[in-house]
């Protein structure tokens, strides 16, 4: 069981080299913008599980019942507004990260709405997404800045297990969200390849669903080697909610996930997350343990330190006002939006991460 201790990571010097991109498919949301006006000092990029971000008009398509005005939950339009509120008062928080992985969303729609939010009138997002075949109906997103990142490509990779691990504890087919790939330009500098990624929750168990992660860690892997075939100082930047922890099977055998402290050889890839995994901080706290299942993951070519380029921190973002201390402990815990039926109106049950990249 993890304890609640604060560390920031430790400057991590980068470097962003020119790469080739893969061919992609193109999604209908992303604009063909011109090169990024200038350089800034530095930016942000992002990850956050925003907890079932649903519409309120009822998908035949998928189960999203409970989340409409005569739903179990009681989503009316009201809710949705604050929890769009909510949100973008998170994000702005956070100084707008030029780039922001989502999960828990319901569709494009969601997305675009919160894009809409007057709090980036000054700061505007567009869109990437993709409708996945998750049961539960939700997908990943990719919201940018255009003015300083590009997107080159896009495309969804599906995830279709084997046989023998498409089975849950009911012994129904599994269907999981789409890993979203987006290739762009970054600064107007040097070629970026983002994966978003929600991997299979823990439903039934740790040891039971275990292979259906280590099987879609699987799947990135292959689609990070196929860049790496190309160039293997791509530069390569993992955001997501993983389900798993930085010691688990799934990052460490088989995404192949450093320590950030280990030598930058090229083809690997470096867990940011590990050193405030290893000082017990958490992203979502179950049953007054912290798990550290929201990670920032790059490759080593982001890791050098001759680099014009560096991240000056990767950290776990906490503010007191998307917080609530726990009765019990006076521990300060993320405050939901729900917890099961019941309606609390906060904001995720998850906490963002985000690193900073600075510019010399």
């Amino acid at each position: 069981m993890k304890t609640q201790a604060f560390l920031f990571l430790a400057s991590i010097a980068l470097t962003f080299q020119s790469c080739s991109v893969s061919k992609t498919q193109t999604s209908n949301s992303v604009s063909v913008v011109s090169e990024p006006v200038s350089t800034p000092q530095n930016l942000k990029i992002a990850f956050y599980n925003v907890e079932n971000l649903f519409d309120t008009v009822d998908d035949p398509k998928t189960p999203d019942e409970e989340f409409t005005p005569e739903g179990k939950n009681k989503w009316t339009p009201e809710r949705y507004k604050l929890k769009l509120n909510h949100l973008a008062k998170v994000i702005s928080a956070m100084d707008y990260p030029v780039t922001i992985g989502l999960s828990e969303i319901e569709n494009e729609t969601v997305v675009q709405d919160l894009a809409k939010e007057a709090a980036f009138s000054e700061h505007p997002y567009k869109v990437v997404h993709y409708e996945s075949p998750d049961a539960r109906g939700i997908d990943v997103a990719f919201l940018y800045q255009e003015k300083y990142f590009k997107v080159l490509g896009s495309r969804p990779i599906r995830i279709n297990f084997p046989r023998e691990k498409n089975k849950n504890m009911d012994g129904e087919s599994m269907t999981t969200r789409d890993i979203l790939q987006i290739d762009g330009i970054l600064a107007g500098k040097d070629t970026v390849h983002y994966f978003v990624n929600h991997w299979p929750s823990r439903r039934g168990g740790q040891d039971e669903s275990e292979v259906r992660r280590i099987f879609v860690a699987s799947q990135l892997r292959k689609a990070v080697d196929e860049i790496f075939a190309k160039n293997a100082n791509a530069n390569i930047i993992i955001v997501g909610d993983l389900n798993d922890e930085t010691d688990n099977k799934s990052l460490t055998e088989v995404l192949k996930a450093k320590t950030p402290s280990a030598s930058p050889e090229a083809r690997s890839l470096f867990d940011l997350m590990v050193p405030l995994d290893k000082a017990g901080e958490g992203t979502y706290n179950f049953k007054g343990a912290w798990n550290m299942l929201d990670h920032i993951i790059v490759s080593s070519s982001l890791l050098r330190s001759q680099s014009r380029v560096y991240v000056s921190d990767a950290t776990i973002f906490k503010r007191d006002f998307f917080l609530y201390k726990e009765s019990k402990t006076g521990n300060m815990l993320p405050s939901h939006t729900y917890v099961g039926p019941k309606y609390y109106g906060g904001y995720s049950d998850h906490l963002p991460v985000c690193a900073t990249l600075n510019f010399k």
